[in-house]
Formats: C-alpha cells, structure tokens, sequence
C-alpha cells in the first residue's frame, strides 16, 4: 500500500523534531490538528494542507539549520533529500509571511527565486491560519495573542520581532478569510 502524504510528512517532521526539539513538535502537532479542521473549506488539498502544516517548522531542525532561516532550511531538506512535492514544499517555503522574514534577513531573493508563492490564495491563508491560532506548546490561541508571545519571545526589537510586527496586518487578514471561508461552508 502507498504511504500517504500526510502519513510520510509526520514521519519526517517526528524524526527531525521530537527528539531535538520536543516543544517545536508540540507545535506542529498543533498546527496540524487546526489544519485537519479547514478540511472542507480546502476541498482536494485538506491533504497537502496538513502536511504543510505538521512540516512547516522542519528547518529548525538543529542537522538542517544551514542558513538559521528555518522556512528556507526546511524547504530545501524536503526537496534536496526527500524530493517532496512541490507545492509542499513551496507552503513550507513561504508559511506565514516567509517573505517578509526573509527580507529582514536579506535572503528574499534566494526565497523567491527557489521556491516561488503558491499562487492559491486560500491554501496559503489556511497555513497562516494554523500556524498563527496555535501557541508553542500546541494549544489553541488567537493570532494577535500569537503575534504578542512570538514579540515576547524575541523582543520588540530583534530581527524575529520586526518582521511578525510587520507581518502583522497580513496575518490577520488571512485568518479573517479564512474564518469568513469557514463561516460559508455548511454544516
């Protein structure tokens, strides 16, 4: 029997993260148990979201950690050494206002240019969704209280504190289309 995509990305991210980075684990636990909510708002890619969504943190993993920019560092592992798909690899790539990240860390170009934004609004949205409503340890949250643990976390003036201030606006604005697309479907 084929080993789904979900199946084999738990398997990854478990491997890379519970041992390592047991609270990171927690996390994308988290965020792909919110992923496996969006399912009917996400038609045929409730699948890839949830994948997405359990990997998105892989590159903290301390082996993969090559340029400390973890959404990079992850995309390139699931690529180079698992040959992922590619918009997989593209969402983890790009999760949660990456660019803007990246461009803190004067690696935008290097993002964009290997790993272009999926041009699919919706699944895009749902990962910022789950990421930004789960806390460090796995739990539910609201993205503004998110957003004020991840500039507790960091400081208001660090490089990871600039950027989700930044990032900020966008982020809720994806969490309230996907609310409003949750909100359309039925019951």
């Amino acid at each position: 029997m084929e080993e789904t995509m979900l199946a084999w990305a738990r398997q990854v991210a478990e491997r890379e993260l519970s041992a390592a980075l047991p609270r990171r684990w927690a996390h994308s636990q988290g965020v792909a148990t919110r992923a496996s909510g969006l399912g009917p708002a996400l038609a045929g890619d409730a699948e890839l979201l949830c994948a997405a969504a359990v990997l998105h943190d892989v590159g903290y993993a301390p082996r993969l950690a090559e340029t400390s920019f973890h959404p990079l560092d992850g995309a390139r592992f699931l690529r180079d050494e698992h040959g992922a798909d590619e918009r997989l690899v593209r969402l983890v790539a790009n999760h949660s206002f990456a660019l803007l990240e990246a461009e803190e860390r004067g690696l935008r170009a290097t993002l964009e240019s290997e790993f272009p934004l999926l041009e699919e609004p919706l699944l895009v949205d749902a990962l910022v969704y789950c990421d930004m409503t789960t806390t460090p340890d796995g739990e539910q949250t609201t993205a503004e209280e998110r957003v004020a643990e991840i500039v507790g976390r960091y400081g208001a003036d660090s490089l990871v504190g600039r950027f989700i201030r930044r990032a900020s606006p966008g982020i809720s604005a994806a969490v309230a289309r996907v609310d409003a697309a949750l909100a359309g479907q039925p019951r």
